[in-house]
Parts: C-alpha cells; sequence; structure tokens
C-alpha cells in the first residue's frame, strides 16, 4: 500500500536546541498513525514542517507522493489536500457554525454549491444541525473542538494532522469525536493523531510512532512495540489469604491467561491459600512508553 505522508532523516535546530535530529515517519494510504513522545521530545517541530510552519534543516517530506520539503508550486498544490486541525479553537465566536463553515470553506477555496454541500456534510457530521444557527460562543467544549474539525476539513483533504482533538473534552464528546475519526477514515482521509492520552492513541491507532530527543525510537503496533520492548508477558496481581488469616499481596506473571492461570490457582490452593481481589492486566501502551523513554507522556 502507498504511503500518504513519509518523512525521513527530518533534522531541525533552534539556536542550541536540536528539537529533530533525525526523526522519520510514514503514514500509509488509508491509515490511522499516533505520533507520541514527552514534552520537548520534537514531535511539534515535526507536524509544523509537515504543515509547511517549519523549514527543515535536512531530511525530506513527502505529501501524497510530492517532495513538499521545499516550498515550490508543487509542495503548495500537495499541501491543498492536507487538513491540519489545531489543539487551539480557531472559531469566531460571534458566528454562529453555518457561518463559521462558509467562512473557513471559503478560506479553503470551496464555494457554491459544493460549499452548501458540504456545510450540510458538516453539520450532520459533527452533530450541530439543530445548533447551525446559533452563535458558537454559547457552545460548550465539545460542541467548539466538533466545529473545530469540521472547519479543518470542509476541503475534503486526504490527509489530516490532528493535534489533541479531544482535548478538555467531557467523556461523551470525546466518544462522538472518535466516531466522527472513523467517519473521516470512510471518506478515505489518512489519519496522524497526537495526544497526551495514551488510552487514546492505543485505542484509536493501528500504528504507533515515538520520538524522544528528536529521533524515532520504536514503531508499529501495539503488539510489535510489545513484543519489541517489554515482552507480552500478563501481569496477574492478588491477594492470598492464609489459613491463619494472614495476607499477602502478591504478583506474578503469565504467558498465556487461558493456559496459565488456572495453572496459577491450582497452585495457590494447593498450598493453602486463598485468592482475592484477583486482577490480570496485559502490557499497556503506557508501559511501552515509560520502557522507551523514562518518561510520562507530560514530564
Amino acid at each position: 500500500m502507498s504511503e500518504a505522508l513519509s518523512v525521513t532523516d527530518a533534522r531541525k535546530r533552534f539556536g542550541e536546541t536540536q528539537a529533530l535530529d533525525g526523526a522519520r515517519f510514514e503514514l500509509r494510504e488509508g491509515g490511522f498513525a499516533a505520533l507520541l513522545g514527552p514534552n520537548g521530545a520534537g514531535k511539534t517541530t515535526l507536524i509544523r514542517s509537515i504543515a509547511g510552519r517549519v523549514r527543515l534543516d535536512g531530511g525530506r517530506i513527502y505529501l501524497l507522493g510530492v517532495d513538499v520539503t521545499d516550498p515550490d508550486g508543487a509542495a503548495a498544490r500537495a499541501r491543498a489536500r492536507l487538513g491540519v486541525v489545531p489543539q487551539e479553537l480557531s472559531l469566531y465566536p460571534a458566528l454562529t457554525a453555518r457561518e463559521n463553515l462558509i467562512t473557513f470553506g471559503r478560506l479553503y477555496g470551496v464555494s457554491g454549491a459544493e460549499l452548501a454541500e458540504r456545510v450540510r456534510w458538516a453539520l450532520d457530521w459533527t452533530g450541530l444541525e439543530g445548533r447551525a444557527d446559533e452563535r458558537t460562543d454559547g457552545f460548550s467544549g465539545g460542541m467548539r473542538r466538533r466545529l473545530n474539525m469540521a472547519a479543518s476539513v470542509l476541503h475534503r483533504p486526504k490527509v489530516v494532522l490532528l493535534d489533541e482533538p479531544t482535548a478538555g473534552v467531557d467523556p461523551q464528546s470525546r466518544q462522538r469525536i472518535w466516531e466522527m475519526l472513523d467517519g473521516l477514515r470512510h471518506e478515505g482521509a489518512s489519519l496522524l493523531l497526537t495526544t497526551h492520552l495514551l488510552d487514546e492513541a492505543q485505542q484509536l491507532a493501528e500504528e504507533i510512532w515515538i520520538i524522544d530527543h528528536g529521533k524515532t525510537v520504536a514503531s508499529g503496533s501495539l503488539k510489535e512495540l510489545v513484543q519489541q520492548t517489554i515482552g507480552s508477558r500478563t501481569t496477574v496481581t492478588f491477594e492470598a489469604q492464609g489459613a491463619d488469616g494472614s495476607v499477602e499481596r502478591r504478583r506474578e506473571e503469565i504467558d498465556d491467561v487461558a493456559r496459565d492461570l488456572p495453572a496459577l490457582l491450582a497452585r495457590q490452593a494447593a498450598e493453602g491459600w486463598d485468592v482475592h481481589n484477583l486482577s490480570v492486566t496485559a502490557p499497556t501502551l503506557h508501559s511501552v512508553f515509560l520502557h522507551l523513554t523514562g518518561k510520562d507522556l507530560r514530564e
């Protein structure tokens, strides 16, 4: 399958700070990937480079097969097929939802019957048909987030960069935004997500790229990342109570839950222990991230 976006050997220095130091990234056509890294890792610089807001010192960026590293006419035409959903809301609060969509559609060069159709689509996609003619300064945070996304993709981009699209929203709005992202993929868009919510990346992304100190340190599916780093063993935690009433907190690692957990429980019983408060934890993206970077995502 062809690549919608490819970054190779990206390098960028700001004064004494080496923001990017050979980072690489690939997003396949129709794919959904997450770009993760602790604060200062270089992911913001990388995203801005893809969007054309930062010019690399070295390396190449290919968008839909076009080298967009240098700002020539071909690069501009390719970037016209890019959508960027910023973390900061970019709506006009004194305008209605419909007026905002019309304004952003015109800025993207959409007009006439196509613009009218896209505005209808966006209002349906965001679930805001009933609030279309209300000013957005009266909207909830989740409603503004959804409208912000719609305003960024009215021109039907083939590649969409999403910077913290669910920041500051309630769980219900977060789920709705996830459904909206699924809808974008059904329209044929390739999605690149940056997020501080590791569970979000784990649930949504097919492929995960982790960068640190300006370098790509790992990439692959969650299963592949687990196998490459911490291993795929499952952790079983439980309280073991003896015949005398004493309680011990125990932790065991097993390879196969269906095969090994019954044997573990049988062994505890044979040794005279009753098992309580048992929990089974599979390896998570958070564990992988800590292993690779030594940091939590927000550090």
